[in-house]
C-alpha cells in the first residue's frame, strides 16, 4: 500500500498521503504503478472532453480544457520537466552545463516552444478523437504516458546531482515494463473499431519516441532524470494521441 499511495501522491494531486520515508524499493514498486495511475487520469481526462462536448462545447476547446484539466492534477510537473528537459538538450556545453540549465527554475526559448508545442498537439487531438467518438482513445494516451516512465526506469544510470532521478533509475524490470506494454496495447484496439491495428501501432509510436528521447537524454545529461522523465511522458501521450486521432486510417 505505501507503494500505491506514493505513485498517487507523487504522480497526482489527489489527496492521497505519502509514505513518512521513501527508499529505491518503494520508489521503484510506485514506478511500476505509474500506469496505474494513469488509468484513473485517463478515465476523468476522458469523462471531462465527454461532458463538455455533450453540454455544446466546441471540440477544440474541450480539447484544451481537458489538457489545462490534466496539468492542473498533475500539478504540471511533466510539462515542466519537458520544458527543463528542451532547454537542456537545446544548450551548448558539457553535460554539466545542460543539467544546470536544467535546474536554473526558469523557462527558456526551447522550453517555451516545447511546451506550446506540447500542449497543442493533444489538444486538437484530443478535439479529432472527441470529433470522430474515439472517447477511449484519450484514456489509451494518457496511460501511455505512464507506460513510458516504467520502460525509462529499465536499464539506466541516473545522472549525476539527480534527486528523483536517483531514487527510481533503473528499478524496473522487463516483466513489469513487457506486462505493462501488453495491458495498453491489447485497450488500444478497441479504440478504433474495425481497425484494431491503429490503436497498437500509437502505442508503439508513443512508447518508442518516447524512449528515443529519454536515451538521448541519457547521453547528453550522462543519465536519467526527473525532467527527463517527465518529457518522457507528455511526449508519449502527444505522439499516442496524434496517431489514434488519425481520420485517414
Amino acid at each position: 500500500m505505501n507503494a500505491v499511495r506514493l505513485a498517487f501522491s507523487w504522480l497526482s494531486v489527489l489527496p492521497v498521503r505519502g509514505p513518512e520515508s521513501v527508499d529505491r524499493d518503494v520508489a521503484g514498486r510506485a514506478i511500476a504503478l505509474a500506469p496505474v495511475v494513469g488509468i484513473v487520469l485517463g478515465a476523468v481526462a476522458t469523462g471531462v472532453l465527454w461532458v463538455l462536448c455533450w453540454a455544446g462545447t466546441g471540440f477544440a476547446s474541450a480539447g484544451l480544457i481537458t489538457v489545462g484539466m490534466l496539468a492542473l492534477v498533475t500539478r504540471g510537473m511533466h510539462l515542466d520537466g519537458l520544458a527543463d528537459t528542451a532547454d537542456g538538450l537545446g544548450c551548448y556545453g558539457p553535460p554539466e552545463r545542460a543539467r544546470e540549465v536544467m535546474k536554473s527554475g526558469g523557462v527558456g526559448p526551447f522550453g517555451a516552444v516545447a511546451m506550446v508545442f506540447a500542449v497543442g498537439l493533444q489538444t486538437f487531438a484530443f478535439a479529432g478523437m472527441a470529433e470522430a467518438g474515439r472517447w477511449w482513445g484519450v484514456a489509451v494516451a494518457v496511460v501511455v504516458g505512464r507506460v513510458a516512465v516504467v520502460l525509462a526506469c529499465r536499464g539506466y544510470a541516473a545522472a549525476p546531482g539527480a534527486g528523483f532521478g536517483a531514487l527510481v533509475a533503473d528499478t524496473q524490470g522487463w516483466v513489469m515494463a513487457v506486462g505493462w506494454i501488453v495491458i495498453v496495447s491489447a485497450a488500444s484496439i478497441f479504440v478504433v473499431p474495425g481497425r484494431w491495428w491503429l490503436g497498437i501501432a500509437a502505442v508503439v509510436a508513443g512508447l518508442a519516441v518516447a524512449l528515443f528521447v529519454v536515451r538521448h537524454c541519457v547521453r547528453r545529461f550522462e543519465g536519467v532524470n526527473g525532467d527527463a522523465l517527465g518529457a518522457a511522458v507528455e511526449i508519449a501521450v502527444s505522439v499516442a494521441a496524434v496517431s489514434l486521432s488519425l481520420h485517414s486510417a
